[in-house]
């Protein structure tokens, strides 16, 4: 997906919480919002290059979001509400080889008590077996081209992967696709030093017939899209 917005080219200084970061723009500290709240340690640091996303809403208490930054000379996009969005643009095009088959495309729908970031399907008469739910997960941290998920502990993404368990048992595809928001990555594996309940989540989900992705991106200033599959180790 192309960005349709201003974007500049700044250098970050601290973050001193979730959503807030401080950065150097044309010789000036500004603040900035920090649209992710995961920890991003690895590519927030002091006087890394950043890109910036104008945006317009006089409501806002910040200008720009800052929406990716440099490790090293790798981009990583850090904007967690982009995932959805490079995903369903993917399925929509039918790039994801696995589930082509499924040509309508659903945001946020309900299964019982859960809410998926895609129900697929491929007709439009409701035929448990021609359905498909889908969770999104966005990866940013990458060490020596193995990528983790997550970079903190997430209750909330282990219950997603319960929940498709679930999903699976009730005749109904089910996976969850990680969706590594960088280039030139070689694997991908559940971050067990960080959160081992969700690593044990996501082996007991797959071993239980759930589809475990991961795919990379194409990441520049002003664009982002899926672009390989990648190797998941569990």
């Amino acid at each position: 997906m192309i960005i349709n917005k201003e974007i500049k080219i700044a250098k970050f200084i601290r973050r001193p919480n979730r959503f807030q970061g401080f950065v150097e723009l044309n010789g000036e500290e500004i603040m900035v919002h920090v649209p992710n709240t995961g920890r991003c340690r690895e590519i927030l640091t002091p006087g890394t290059e950043v890109i910036l996303r104008k945006e317009d809403n006089p409501q806002r208490k910040t200008s720009f979001d800052l929406i990716a930054g440099y490790k090293g000379d790798k981009l990583i996009n850090i904007d967690s509400q982009i995932p959805n969005k490079v995903v369903e643009e993917a399925l929509k095009e039918g790039r994801i080889y696995a589930l082509s088959k499924y040509k309508h495309v659903n945001r946020e729908k309900t299964f019982g008590n859960s809410r998926f970031d895609f129900k697929l399907s491929i007709s439009d008469i409701e035929i448990p077996e021609q359905e498909y739910y889908l969770e999104v997960k966005g990866v940013t941290y990458e060490t020596d081209g193995l990528t983790k998920f997550p970079d903190a502990p997430t209750e909330r993404g282990t219950k997603h992967l319960l929940e498709l368990i679930e999903v699976k048992k009730s005749g109904r595809g089910a996976g969850v696709i990680f969706l590594i928001q960088m280039d030139n990555v070689e694997a991908f594996t559940p971050h067990d030093s960080m959160d081992k309940v969700f690593g044990d989540a996501l082996r007991k989900a797959y071993n239980n017939g759930v589809d475990v992705f991961a795919y990379s991106c194409r990441v520049e200033h002003n664009l982002i899209r899926l672009d390989r599959e990648v190797k998941v180790i569990l």
